[in-house]
């Protein structure tokens, strides 16, 4: 057929110019192609000779990137723009196809246009990108000339009465429209930013996120399509492939997304909603009110998205039916009625009849209704995002402000507010993720059910009721889903808190053998998840089943009805595949109801948990107002005489007696202001409702000087501190801090005008150095830890390290003071932990230092040295004021202020000569303790250096290095961390209900493996395979062979597809290739970014008291706004690949759509196919996109997730501890008589270690007392481990009662021995299972127990007595008091042996001689091997052991020993006094 621009018919109109040339079609045509070249002429050198060279560089430095005015509005009206054009040229095509010759001028304009169009946006973007907007001048003149040439083109379609009727006419109508605006928006950017016609171009700076380059999210900043298609992500995931991805790659968070935004945002939404009635609102629906109030808007804007989408869907079912109709039809000819001006006009009628200009329509549709719904799940989820960010903001804020009170009595646990943040701020995203189905949904059935309607009549109403009355069948079935999820939750937890307890005391468990006991306590927690999940799985299955089955149902119910109801039913396959993939989009939305509602009532319950948890009780306001002041240079004013330092070598008595030296002046604290801080009739509790801790406290800590706070054990030591600094509840009387001084972080003075408005109970308290009784340290370096956020003073750090003796402790870590301190100083001794909290209060620049008992886990020498070189040393020559809580009654003479205690009330404040003169008889006693058990004391101190020491070996053990040789390191190295085979058990058990559990690991394992690490395995990745994995599998399977099955289809049908599948198939390999590499990497990141955000939040909780009494909440606010921010980004950058894959895939489906249909339309037409088939490969093809993008969504979650299985077996094959015995038939006959013979033993952590035993002989007799002493690291508490088989015995061996030990079961050797362990452990449950979990004693036993533990009168005292609750670490009991209850327990095992390794170290001087007493007595027929840093505790010990280095140096009788001049142990009793 001849080509001609004007066609070549004979007498053609087209030629002819009579009536003037713009009154031929033709012309006007030729006219409207000027402008459009004038444009390519003009832009194209600019484009690629201008930009060529540049464009690389643009593209790498966005920081010129700037919106112009109109800057969406001109994308979306391009994008209309070409949009229109397609169907004008298709309307071209269409009308021209019954001419005798080609009309070019028909749609080569439009054509033109197309292109120019296309042209016009790239050019803009060029010029937006590098900010230059003299060169749009040329869009101006483009828009201007297409906006006229149109015009005139529809001036002349009126003046031939050519109306609305005739497609063409509205399609010119609207490209005037359009240009028209395009050319309003281009003459908007030249009023605003003043490029020309103007004297004064207006500057304009881009956003503040572009000019900082570490901002690499760019979806808020890229223009339209770069943000529909997420275009921006192809360089980073490109990149991705090539090297992984960190927080470094991510960049930072734009300004707008980041969590202070936000939580500003929230925090107004918040003050908007309260109002002069309720000034604190509370409850739901304020939050929700208000988290409405702050993200609502975005989620319109989703909502939005998600309806257009949900329309646009209803595209494709309606667009078959047309397909599937004219193909039936042989898609026929038409012949246009309207012939104006030469050429043919049609209608919008005749032009949809077209079915290729439906595939056309359909594939549009399609791409539109894919970009709609990804930007809808975008935004909803960035929404979501932010939204937890805010909130996890507000609750850390509220932390910041927790009264103590709720932590310490249970009200409110770590574990409660760690599940606030990890677990409910999640749902409530989720929640604004599926926010807008609930808008969409109600929708999406109506015009579905009307559609229906319009093709069945009242049949389709009756097949939408089956739908609607299977609905609550599915609701029940979710309902049955969401309570065995709920009771698979519950299980999991309770699994997950025994796990947790059993590894922080599971050297405990293997110690005394209790492994059983925990392990079948956990395996039965998990046969019960097992069946819970057993039942989720059946209902899943039941789900997924009838979601399949309701569609088809439908449909038949449908036709059935339909054939019975109507004689002439049409039954055609247009209407039948038109109503099949109908009812598949109306059981989507009822599908999502499930999801929708279980994430709707997660979500209320979330906000009601949230509600509670911000109307928790606060801090009093006046605690908050207070500062001593800190500044060096005012010291001078408030300079005491210099003291005499105190000689350890000297005999104690001799300082006692010189105590009211002249030397020393007493502080004067009458007065004003010479005192620190000052309580007046103080009554302080921790619960509202009981009676006071602290009752009429009137004391007054001076200036300056060193106080000292002594008391028995639970009188109240710590909680008078607690209360100054104003953690506990006041219930009357009032705390005063001193702010005359200058404020040591500001330097500036308090004005008068000032001091008088606070002078009244609300002066300042400022920063105060606080170390806890407790240690609390951040999972950071030492030398942070040490610095705690102050600048780093090399001279000051080296002094304070000196000063707690830490330099070989840092000497023995693999890093120095670089070293990372795991959680809660896992990788520490307690010593270390202790003596690293006390390092931090001494190096910051505080005006008051409070230090709560800092010498419990340290031995006399260490002790000694913090005392001499850090206390007085330090703290009292910078005169800073120091209160120190203590038991160390030896260190009173130092004390210019002291301060008794005794049963929550002062008993006696003054210095020491005033308690001398005015309490005799407490002077007395205090000195008798002093004389007789200045060691005792010290051996408190023992207790944690031991624990320290064992810590120690394990860490030479852990790194690999070699076990210390010198004196003053702690030889004891107890494993420090050890948790049980049981872990390991339960770990297998939790996570794949794996038949053979390995319950001996070798507590080495659980040493060097970071509690986290190990409960990680337990929770996240036993959920993973008992949930995620069986789903995501179902998923992979299900969507691969639908995705298969529908391609076989659609190659059925039309055999031609084949061809085209193949580059489809090759994009779609690398679109999932380089998906799953940027995936994995971010979803990893995602992970690894959240752990330090849960733990900062567990830290703080943790360490509340010390962060407070500090004033660093400001500085813990910033750090978490930077976890919360990096978890963020590394969210949404997930969020946008995902979205990137899934608009990709979504696309590839649409161009298999339009390739299905234009190749079955043709094969139809030409080869007869019917039309039947037509429909089934094309309503195959429709479901193909989805299923391409689960299948790569799946394939990419399940990689990730199989790592949680090779973690777990990786567990699973940890070596074991050797159980099983060669001598189990002598199990029965093992005697009790206590007789150990120690042959030529050598013991080392690991094979890979020097030993820390080097063939020691010795042999105890039955029912002998054995002490044991030693310099920190010569090996002692090695010596007690290996009785229990704990170190390997590489050489020579332990035979007790004539039993070698290593022929012994595990089992039958430890429950045949005690020992009691410096560190308390409790279990939560009642005190009779902390006692006696093996249930073997009667209640008068464990009453004896008790009463021998000096615990009987509290036992007693307790609602429920021995079934009374212990909570979860025994946080309900004192330190003291926990470690009498484990002195209780060892008690109530009536072995032979009993091993005390510094057992007594929280326990105050004349309780410990009360026990070391009770042990004399009340053992005297079993062999008792103590183990001492403090040789005053062994002095009365049948036989004593000094240790040096794992040698064996003396072993005699006490008093044989003290009368060698040369003996070793007589130089520690010497050293000792």
């Amino acid at each position: 057929m001849p080509l001609a621009f004007c066609g070549t018919e004979n007498n053609s109109a087209a030629y002819k110019v009579d009536d003037g040339v713009l009154n031929n079609g033709c012309f006007v045509d030729a006219l409207n192609v000027v402008p459009h070249v004038f444009l390519l002429f003009i832009t194209f050198p600019i484009l690629f000779i201008g930009w060529g060279s540049q464009s690389s560089k643009v593209h790498i430095h966005h920081s010129t990137w700037l919106h112009f005015p109109g800057h969406n509005l001109r994308w979306i009206l391009t994008f209309i723009l070409l949009f229109v054009l397609v169907c004008e040229i298709a309307e071209g095509i269409v009308s021209d196809g019954v001419s005798e010759s080609r009309h070019l001028h028909l749609y080569m304009p439009p054509g033109m246009a197309f292109l120019a169009a296309i042209t016009s946006i790239v050019y803009y973007h060029n010029i937006e990108t590098s900010n230059f907007p003299k060169l749009l001048i040329a869009l101006l003149f483009y828009w201007t000339l297409a906006f006229i040439t149109k015009t005139i083109k529809f001036v002349k379609f009126c003046d031939n009465k050519i109306g609305p009727l005739q497609l063409r006419f509205c399609l010119t109508g609207l490209l005037v429209a359009l240009y028209g605006m395009l050319l309003l928006v281009e003459i908007n950017v030249i009023r605003v930013r003043r490029y020309v016609f103007f004297k004064k171009r207006k500057e304009v700076k881009p956003p503040e996120d572009l000019q900082d380059l570490g901002v690499r999210f760019l979806q808020p900043f890229v223009n339209l399509l770069s943000k529909g298609t997420y275009w921006w992500m192809n360089t980073f995931i490109k990149t991705a492939h090539k090297k992984p991805i960190d927080l470094k790659a991510i960049g930072k968070l734009p300004i707008a997304m980041r969590a202070s935004t936000n939580y500003m945002r929230l925090n107004e939404a918040f003050k908007a909603q309260k109002n002069e009635d309720t000034p604190y609102p509370q409850g739901s629906r304020f939050i929700w009110c208000a988290l409405c109030h702050a993200f609502g808007r975005p989620l319109v804007l989703s909502s939005t998205f998600r309806i257009l989408a949900d329309l646009l869907g209803f595209a494709g079912p309606l667009c078959i039916s047309g397909i599937v109709h004219h193909v039936g039809k042989g898609n026929s000819t038409f012949h246009p009625k309207t012939k104006i001006l030469g050429v043919f006009f049609i209608s919008s009628q005749e032009f949809l009849a077209n079915a290729y200009v439906l595939a056309v329509l359909l594939f549009f549709a399609l791409l539109l209704q894919r970009t709609f719904l990804q930007a809808s799940y975008y935004v909803a989820i960035e929404t979501g995002i932010n939204l937890r960010g805010a909130i996890q903001t507000k609750i850390y804020n509220k932390i910041m402000r927790l009264s103590t009170s709720n932590m310490s009595m249970g009200e409110m646990t770590a574990g409660q507010i760690c599940n606030l943040v990890a677990i409910d701020t999640n749902q409530l995203m989720w929640f604004f993720f599926l926010c807008p189905n609930l808008w969409a949904m109600p929708v999406q059935i109506i015009v579905g059910i009307l559609l229906l309607y319009y093709l069945h009549g009242i049949s389709a109403l009756i097949g939408a009721a089956v739908i609607i009355v299977l609905a609550p069948v599915q609701y029940f079935v979710a309902t049955k889903l969401s309570q065995a999820q709920r009771s698979t939750l519950e299980y999991s937890n309770e699994r997950l808190k025994k796990t947790n307890e059993m590894l922080r005391g599971i050297k405990l468990l293997k110690l005394y053998a209790w492994e059983h006991i925990f392990h079948s306590s956990v395996e039965e927690t998990r046969q019960k998840e097992m069946t819970s999940l057993r039942a989720f799985a059946l209902y899943t299955s039941v789900s997924i089943f009838m979601n399949a089955a309701i569609p088809i149902a439908a449909v038949l119910i449908t036709f059935v009805v339909h054939a019975h109801l109507f004689e002439n039913a049409d039954f055609s396959p247009s209407v039948a595949f038109a109503s099949l993939s109908l009812f598949h989009i109306l059981v989507t939305p009822l599908f999502l109801l499930s999801s929708v509602v279980r994430s709707t009532v997660k979500a209320l319950v979330s906000v009601q948990k949230l509600s509670e948890f911000l109307s928790s009780e606060e801090i009093g306001e006046e605690h908050d107002k207070c500062s001593e002041p800190r500044c060096e240079d005012n010291y001078n004013k408030y300079q005491a005489l210099p003291l005499k330092v105190f000689n350890r070598k000297r005999p104690a008595r001799e300082d006692w007696n010189n105590c009211s030296s002249p030397m020393r002046r007493p502080p004067n604290i009458t007065e004003a202001d010479d005192y620190c801080a000052k309580v007046t009739n103080g009554f302080f509790t921790w619960t509202p409702e009981g009676p006071p801790t602290l009752s009429s406290i009137d004391i007054q800590i001076p200036r300056g000087q060193l106080t000292m706070i002594v008391g028995q054990v639970g009188c109240g030591k710590s909680s008078l501190l607690l209360g100054i600094l104003g953690e506990m509840q006041k219930i009357s009387g009032s705390v005063i801090w001193n702010s005359n001084t200058p404020d040591s972080e500001t330097g500036e003075d308090v004005s008068p005008e000032m001091e008088t408005a606070v002078d009244i109970e609300t002066r300042k308290r400022g920063s105060v150095a606080y170390a806890s009784q407790k240690p609390w340290l951040l999972n950071a370096t030492v030398e942070e830890n040490v610095t705690f956020e102050s600048p780093y003073n090399k001279q000051r750090y080296k002094a304070v390290i000196d000063a707690c003796s830490l330099q070989p402790d840092i000497d023995i870590l693999p890093h120095g003071d670089q070293t990372q301190i795991g959680e809660r100083g896992i990788n520490l001794s307690g010593g270390q932990r202790q003596r690293i909290s006390v390092a931090r209060a001494l190096y910051q620049q505080t005006n008051v230092v409070f230090l709560d008992d800092p010498f419990s886990a340290l031995d006399i020498h260490l002790s000694d040295h913090l005392m001499q070189e850090g206390i007085l040393n330090m703290l009292r020559e910078e005169k800073r004021t120091v209160v120190l809580v203590t038991h160390k009654l030896q260190y009173l003479p130092h004390a210019d202020w002291i301060i008794a205690m005794k049963d929550g009330t002062i008993q006696r404040e003054g210095t020491l000569k005033d308690i001398q003169k005015s309490e005799p008889e407490l002077f007395e006693h205090w000195k008798t303790l002093m004389n007789r058990q200045d060691q005792e004391l010290e051996k408190e101190i023992l207790n944690e250096r031991k624990t320290v020491l064992d810590r120690k070996n394990l860490q030479k053990t852990m790194y690999s290095r070699e076990v210390l040789s010198q004196d003053d390191e702690d030889d004891e190295v107890s494993p420090g961390r050890k948790t049980n085979i049981l872990d390991q058990t339960v770990a297998i058990l939790t996570a794949a209900a794996v038949a053979a559990i390995p319950t001996g690991t070798h507590i080495l394992f659980f040493e060097t493996t970071p509690l986290g690490s190990i409960l990680n395995r337990f929770s996240a990745d036993c959920n993973t395979i008992d949930q995620h994995i069986p789903a995501t599998l179902e998923c992979l399977s299900r969507s691969t062979l639908l995705c298969l099955s529908a391609l076989a289809v659609i190659s059925y049908v039309t055999p031609v597809f084949l061809i085209a599948l193949v580059p489809l198939a090759v994009i779609c390999y690398f679109i999932q290739k380089y998906f799953r590499v940027a995936s994995r990497d971010l979803q990893q990141l995602d992970d690894s970014t959240q752990l330090p955000l849960l733990s900062h939040f567990s830290e703080t909780v943790e360490g509340l008291t010390t962060i407070r009494a500090f004033r660093y909440e400001s500085r813990f606010k910033q750090k978490l706004l930077e976890y919360t921010d990096s978890n963020n980004i590394a969210s949404l950058f997930l969020t946008a690949a995902n979205r990137w894959l899934e608009v990709r895939m979504e696309y590839i489906g649409a161009c298999v759509v339009l390739i299905a249909a234009v190749a079955s339309i043709t094969n139809s037409l030409y080869n007869k196919l019917s039309s039947g088939l037509v429909g089934l490969g094309l309503t195959y093809a429709l479901m193909v996109s989805n299923y391409l993008n689960w299948m790569v969504r799946n394939l990419a979650d399940m990689e990730l997730q199989l790592g949680a299985v090779k973690r777990l077996n990786g567990l699973i094959k940890t070596e074991a501890e050797n159980y099983e015995g060669l001598l189990c038939e002598y199990g029965g006959c093992y005697t009790n008589q206590g007789e150990i013979q120690i042959q030529n033993l050598s013991v080392r952590y690991d094979s890979t270690l020097k030993p820390v035993l080097k063939h020691v002989n010795a042999h105890i007799s039955p029912g002998q007392k054995i002490g044991i002493c030693g310099r920190t690291g010569s090996g002692k508490s090695s010596f007690s481990l290996a009785f229990f088989r704990m170190v390997d015995t590489f050489e020579g061996r332990i035979i007790i009662d004539g039993i070698d030990i290593a022929k012994l079961p595990l089992q039958t050797l430890r429950s045949r021995l005690s020992i009691i362990l410096q560190d308390p452990i409790l279990f939560s449950g009642t005190i009779r299972f902390n006692l006696d979990p093996e249930k073997k004693c009667t209640d008068s036993m464990l009453w004896e127990a008790l009463e021998i533990a000096q615990l009987k009168h509290v036992v007693k005292a307790l609602p429920g007595g021995l079934d009374a609750l212990v909570t979860e670490g025994g946080e309900n009991f004192s330190q003291g008091q926990r470690q009498l209850f484990c002195l209780a327990r060892a008690f109530v095992r009536k072995t032979s042996i009993f091993i005390m390794d510094e057992a007594t170290a929280s326990i105050d001087m004349a309780t410990e001689n009360i026990l070391q007493k009770v042990v004399m007595t009340a053992f005297a027929d079993r062999t008792v091997v103590t183990i001492a840093h403090r040789v005053h505790t062994i002095l009365n010990a049948d036989m004593v052991i000094v240790m040096k280095r794992g040698v064996i140096l003396e072993y005699d009788k006490p008093e044989v020993l003290l009368e060698k001049e040369d003996s070793i142990f007589a130089s520690f009793v010497q050293a000792d006094k």
